[in-house]
């Protein structure tokens, strides 16, 4: 087996405030005076059910976490930590995504509050190696037409390189909202060249991620896990070349699986669907990046040649540039090449 640390991937879902470290998240509670469960601090993974339930204890965790974001340096710090934690993991791209409307308030507004965070992405990826662009998304909690306005803001940075933004998504609780009204918003995002990278499929089964692609039109779907539940759907997804952003910690932690071997990575794979491991929140779920590729060499059974080949659907499903592809490609194939322990 070789060092899956070593591996070079990309990591396509993650969001910005549960991208935190527990310990920085302490820190920031005590520096802002606010008072935190005590299970944001402590070292066991978020275990909920799948319900609304469930998804309601989440999200108030969530939301007592970003509360504690409360100006321009939390905010870099976040984007330069979350760098260097996938730099350690070997993850050469990192595609974080953010809702700059909730940290709007104390920085000036949504502009200020997306530039602070593509200015980072700038700086972190030339000192950590890791080329960090930015999704922009947009809640299912609020109306269409903020979508919208955050889709022409996304639209005015556009690019592949560090620091700009190279997609549009769509987040929060798959049960709410009607995803055809959020089609606009896409609309918008898609002429200026940016990818389309909405959630769907982990929640709500099939029928909600065939509405997602109807509507919204993805280059990626945030997780799609449950595609695997209808083989004629799966089968159209991976025609489509629509990539999964599979999260597995996610999937266990709400609920949605009972345990990591559940999960159905091998049946996406096995159906040729292309498949980027994600952490989607580590700060809650306990589990980074390279902790899903560990979880799919040892619960799952894949061998390098395997873990090599969900590697390089990671980087070949990003927006990285041409150049950055090659080189994580070339960095597969090497590491492939490498002796074995």
């Amino acid at each position: 087996m070789r060092d899956l640390a070593l591996l070079p991937k990309a990591h396509l879902h993650l969001h910005f405030t549960g991208s935190m470290r527990v310990s920085t998240l302490g820190e920031l509670a005590a520096q802002h005076g606010i008072r935190l469960p005590a299970v944001l601090l402590d070292a066991d993974p978020l275990h909920v059910p799948a319900d609304e339930r469930g998804w309601f204890r989440f999200q108030r965790l969530y939301d007592a976490a970003r509360a504690c974001v409360r100006g321009e340096a939390d905010m870099r710090r976040i984007i330069a930590e979350a760098a260097a934690d996938d730099a350690a993991e070997g993850s050469g791209r990192l595609e974080i995504q953010v809702d700059p409307t909730s940290y709007a308030p104390f920085v000036g507004g949504i502009t200020p509050a997306l530039e602070i965070v593509l200015d980072e992405a700038r700086a972190a990826s030339a000192r950590s190696g890791v080329d960090v662009g930015v999704v922009v998304a947009a809640s299912r909690m609020r109306h269409p037409l903020e979508a919208r306005t955050l889709a022409r803001l996304a639209a005015r940075y556009a690019g592949d390189g560090p620091g700009e933004v190279i997609g549009f998504g769509l987040s929060n609780d798959e049960r709410r909202g009607e995803t055809a009204e959020f089609a606009p918003a896409f609309a918008i995002a898609r002429r200026a060249g940016l990818a389309s990278v909405p959630h769907g499929g982990e929640l709500l089964g099939p029928a909600h991620v065939q509405d997602v692609v109807t509507h919204l039109h993805p280059d990626r779907l945030g997780h799609g896990v449950r595609t695997g539940e209808d083989p004629r759907l799966l089968d159209e997804i991976v025609a489509s070349g629509v990539a999964l952003e599979v999260c597995p910690a996610s999937n266990v932690s709400l609920g949605v699986y009972p345990d990591p071997a559940s999960v159905p990575l091998r049946t996406l794979v096995a159906a040729g669907a292309q498949v980027a491991l994600g952490a989607d929140d580590p700060l809650l779920f306990r589990a980074r990046l390279l902790a899903q590729y560990e979880a799919a060499r040892d619960v799952h059974g894949f061998d390098d040649d395997a873990l090599a080949a969900l590697a390089r659907s990671s980087i070949t499903a990003s927006r990285a540039s041409d150049g950055v592809r090659a080189r994580l490609l070339a960095g597969v194939d090497d590491w492939l090449a490498s002796p074995a322990r």
